[in-house]
C-alpha cells in the first residue's frame, strides 16, 4: 500500500489534488494542518467541505474543541494509527497539509525530551513577565531554523522549543531525525510551489473570500464555544485578526490587511521548513501536478 505526502505552503491547492488523485488511486486522505483539527475552524482555515471531498475519506479533522491544544506526540499517534488502518483496508493514504512539523512527526522518529516542570515554570514566568519578544529573539539567536519554523505569535510552541534546548543543550531542530530515521521509508512526498507574487496574489484573494463567506459570524460562535479560553485556536491567522475586529481593536480593512500579511509570513516559513527535506519532490500547480505524480508513484 501506498503512502503519499502532498504538502505545501497555504493556498497552493494541495487539498484539491489531494482529493483528485485519492479518487484515482483509492486512497483515503489525512489532514496534516494543525487548525484544522479544530471543530468549528472552517472558513479561516479553509477546510475542504463535504462537497469538495467527493466521497472521499477524511481522516484527523474536526476532533478538537477550540479549548483544547494538540500537541505534536498526540497527532503523531493518531495520525499513524490511522495509516494502519487504512492501509489494512487495502487502500492507500494520502497525508496533505502545510504544519511541517506534524508531517515530519508521521514519517520520522523525534527525539524530543520530556517536558522539565522547573525548566517550563522558568520560561513560562519569564513570558508572563515580559511577553514573547525576549523569548522568540532568544530563539532566533539559538536556533535561527526553529525561529523560521514556528509563529512568534505561538508562545507555546516557542516556549517549548526553548525549553528543548535548555534540556538538551542543542538547538531545537538538532532533535529533529534525519531522513534515514524515516518510519516509512517508501513514502513519498510532493510539495507544491508557486511564484512568490501569484501566491501573494491567491493569498488576499482567499482571504476576502474568508470574510464574504462570514469568517467574522464563525469567529462570533467559536468566541461563544470558547476560543478566548484555548491557547492554541485563538492564535490560528485570520481567527486572532476578527476577535481584535470584534473586540473593537481594529477595523475590517485592518484585520484583513494583518491577516494578508501574516499568512505571506506564514508561508515563507512554510517553504523554509520544507525545503530543508531533500526527499520532497517540488511541482509547480501549472505543471499538471497530478500528471507529475501519477508518474512518479507507478
Amino acid at each position: 500500500m501506498k503512502l503519499i505526502v502532498i504538502c505545501g505552503a497555504t493556498a497552493t491547492g494541495k487539498s484539491d489534488l489531494a482529493v483528485t488523485l485519492a479518487q484515482e488511486i483509492d486512497a483515503e486522505i489525512i489532514n496534516a494542518d494543525s487548525m484544522q483539527l479544530y471543530k468549528g475552524m472552517d472558513i479561516g482555515t479553509a477546510k475542504i467541505t463535504s462537497e469538495e471531498r467527493k466521497g472521499i475519506a477524511h481522516h484527523l479533522m474536526d476532533l478538537l474543541e477550540v479549548t483544547q491544544d494538540a500537541n505534536v506526540a498526540w497527532y503523531q499517534e493518531n495520525a499513524r494509527a490511522a495509516i494502519t488502518e487504512i492501509h489494512g483496508r487495502g487502500k492507500n493514504a494520502i497525508v496533505v497539509g502545510g504544519t511541517g512539523l506534524y508531517i515530519k512527526a508521521i514519517l520520522d522518529e523525534l527525539n524530543f525530551p520530556d517536558t522539565d516542570p522547573v525548566v517550563r515554570a522558568e520560561l513560562e514566568l519569564e513570558f508572563a513577565t515580559k511577553g514573547i519578544g525576549p523569548l522568540f529573539e532568544r530563539l532566533e539567536k539559538l536556533d535561527p531554523a526553529a525561529a523560521l519554523a514556528i509563529d512568534k505569535a505561538n508562545s507555546r510552541r516557542v516556549i517549548r522549543a526553548l525549553e528543548v534546548i535548555k534540556i538538551t543543550g542543542k538547538p531545537f531542530t538538532a532533535n529533529l531525525p534525519r531522513e534515514e530515521s524515516s518510519r516509512y521509508p517508501h513514502a513519498r512526498q510532493f510539495g507544491l510551489v508557486m511564484d512568490r507574487d501569484a501566491l501573494s496574489e491567491r493569498i488576499s484573494n482567499r482571504v476576502e473570500r474568508m470574510w464574504e463567506q462570514g469568517l467574522v459570524a464563525e469567529v462570533e460562535k467559536l468566541i461563544a464555544a470558547g476560543i478566548t479560553q484555548g491557547v492554541t485556536a485563538q492564535r490560528a491567522l485570520g481567527y486572532a485578526q476578527v476577535i481584535a475586529q470584534i473586540e473593537g481593536k481594529v477595523t475590517e480593512e485592518e484585520a484583513k490587511e494583518e491577516t494578508k500579511r501574516a499568512t505571506r509570513q506564514y508561508a515563507r516559513r512554510q517553504e523554509t521548513w520544507f525545503s530543508r527535506d531533500e526527499r520532497i519532490t517540488w511541482i509547480s500547480p501549472t505543471q499538471n501536478a497530478l500528471q507529475r505524480i501519477r508518474e512518479s508513484i507507478n
